[in-house]
């Protein structure tokens, strides 16, 4: 999901500046929110957990440079899941921004891009679970259908902000067109995969019960 430097010139990097700062303000509100119901620590230790657990999904995680972008395995949805809205997102910015300081140097300059590209999916993924998933049902306990719909506006999520990026850049010429084409048939074969991990991922949390009231974990994961 990376836009490599240079595919939105310098002139038209101010738009996403803007989104970026936008997603970082939902962050925030949603962070506010969440520490005034006395949930700080829970939030440190949940966000530092996803942080690390990131930068191993971006560096060490196979990924390969596919059309305008790379293919990563982000399970944006697993995070969500075990997490909650607030520690994923903190964690994916985190975890994307270790890795072009220590990394991928030469990926800083689009940071404000790559972290709209995992932001936004992820806000609108925790929007449509308040929607489709039931009060009353524990994560722990959805069906396949279920957690594929959390895959599918996720990931879709990514692949609709790498193609605005590139036809924002670069255009619409054939070759453009193409490289995206390419990027968003490969990445979205993941969609296949990564529900089967959310299950794997829930199934285990469902072998440990005993951590139904950790802070480790977001409360919904187990009521």
């Amino acid at each position: 999901m990376h836009i490599e430097v240079g595919v939105v010139q310098e002139a038209k990097m101010l738009l996403s500046y803007g989104t970026a700062m936008a997603a970082f303000g939902y962050l925030a509100k949603n962070l506010w929110d969440e520490l005034k119901s006395g949930q700080g620590l829970s939030i440190l230790l949940r966000s530092v957990i996803s942080s690390v657990l990131v930068f191993i999904f971006f560096e060490v995680f196979p990924h390969h440079p596919i059309g305008v972008s790379e293919v990563h395995l982000i399970l944006g949805s697993s995070l969500f899941l075990l997490f909650g809205l607030v520690p994923a997102g903190i964690g994916l910015a985190i975890g994307l921004l270790v890795q072009g300081l220590f990394f991928a140097p030469f990926d800083l300059p689009n940071f404000s891009i790559n972290v709209t590209t995992l932001l936004v999916p992820l806000f609108v993924m925790a929007a449509l679970a308040q929607r489709f998933i039931p009060k009353n049902i524990a994560y722990k306990d959805l069906a396949y259908s279920q957690v594929l719909k959390l895959s599918v506006a996720y990931q879709g999520g990514i692949v609709s902000w790498v193609a605005f990026w590139a036809l924002y850049g670069q255009g619409f010429a054939s070759s453009n067109l193409v490289a995206i084409s390419s990027f968003a048939v490969a990445y979205m074969s993941i969609v296949l995969l990564e529900p089967l991990i959310d299950l794997g991922v829930l199934a285990t949390a469902k072998l440990f019960s005993n951590f139904k009231d950790s802070s480790l974990f977001t409360y919904r994961l187990y009521h």
